[in-house]
């Protein structure tokens, strides 16, 4: 077990290059993953190269049909172009995943930075210097910041500049909110001013600012129940009314275009040829799922945009709006159906 392990250690070692490590170092840093999971890219590797074996194997009876010397090219053409193409993807997938892992981590930190600033300001007060008064301010209530702040006060007390470890926090994490604090204190630190006022300052701020978000998400209200009923229930029912129309259509087309046929083949009608309707319900249907879906995602996008600035809040909307979209269009669908055949 531990010969595997270190095999994948040292195959997703080898196949990140050298100048693309101290980046990585920092991204996953900030996903709170230290040092480097190279195991984690050796199995994507060995993913990616047995999803390439898998989907070779369904598809090398077609291959070689058309004939051996076209067998045998495209064999070699297809092994690296597909594990390329399979472990781009996979990649993008994990790298998806890791943003969002860093998104909240972000959002975690900001909620909890004002009330640790307020422990920090009571704390200097009292007489103690900042870094005890940062040590006695971290609480387990804080989560990840807590941590964080653990981690600034350990390498202090080793014996690291202050304002140096503030900076690397405050460069962790991609937050302007962070950043422009932590530079605060930072320039507080070094000219010695009275710094549990401006971290009372600092307080006000965040939360006014906290408070105008929410006063600008409850505004923006009736536009994100606009958005919602639009992917819940008229995008749904549109396209449930569109396939009963389609199917009355067809059902009319296909009795009518029989009768013309036998008319100009009698002679007593001039009517040009109509063809055959090309339309698949099922087709239609699939189109509606696969519609629903990308509505769905972009509405839960525009409505993270609109309530919180950003569009990776919006994902977790999208199971909720893909489910609930897709299963009104299924009772909208055999809802006007019975109605149809009832009337």
């Amino acid at each position: 077990m531990r010969e595997a392990q270190e095999f994948i250690h040292r195959l997703g070692r080898w196949s990140v290059p050298q100048r693309f490590r101290p980046n990585l170092r920092v991204y996953f840093a900030k996903a709170g993953l230290q040092p480097i999971p190279y195991w984690l890219f050796g199995i994507l590797l060995i993913a990616s190269v047995a999803s390439t074996v898998a989907f070779y194997a369904l598809i090398v009876n077609t291959i070689f049909s058309l004939g051996p010397l076209w067998g045998v090219g495209l064999t070699v053409a297809y092994f690296p172009l597909s594990n390329a193409l399979f472990y781009a993807f996979i990649v993008g997938a994990s790298a998806f995943y890791l943003n969002l892992r860093i998104y909240r981590r972000r959002k975690d930190i900001e909620e909890h930075l004002p009330d640790m600033l307020q422990l920090v300001s009571a704390n200097l007060k009292g007489g103690l210097p900042f870094d005890k008064a940062l040590w006695n301010a971290i609480r387990p209530e804080f989560g990840l910041l807590a941590d964080e702040m653990a981690t600034v006060s350990k390498k202090v007390m080793t014996g690291y500049d202050l304002k140096d470890a503030l900076a690397e926090f405050a460069q962790k994490y991609e937050s302007p909110t962070v950043r422009r604090t932590m530079n605060i204190i930072r320039g507080q630190l070094g000219s010695g001013g009275k710094i549990s006022w401006i971290i009372d300052q600092v307080v006000e701020n965040l939360r006014k600012t906290r408070e105008l978000k929410q006063e600008l998400s409850a505004n923006t209200m009736s536009f994100v129940i606009f958005i919602a009923a639009i992917v819940l229930v008229i995008a749904p029912l549109l396209f449930a009314l569109s396939f009963n129309l389609l199917n009355i259509l067809l059902d009319v087309s296909g009795d009518i275009i029989p009768q013309i046929r036998e008319a100009r083949e009698s002679g007593a009608s001039q009517l040009p040829e109509i063809p055959e309707p090309s339309v698949n319900l099922e087709d239609f249907k699939t189109f509606s799922f696969l519609a629903l879906g990308v509505i769905s995602v972009f509405a839960a996008m525009i409505i993270s945009i609109i309530q919180r600035g950003d569009i990776l809040g919006g994902i977790k909307y999208i199971p909720f709006f893909a489910g609930i979209s897709i299963s009104l269009y299924f009772f909208f669908l055999n809802s006007l159906q019975g109605l149809l055949n009832f009337a």
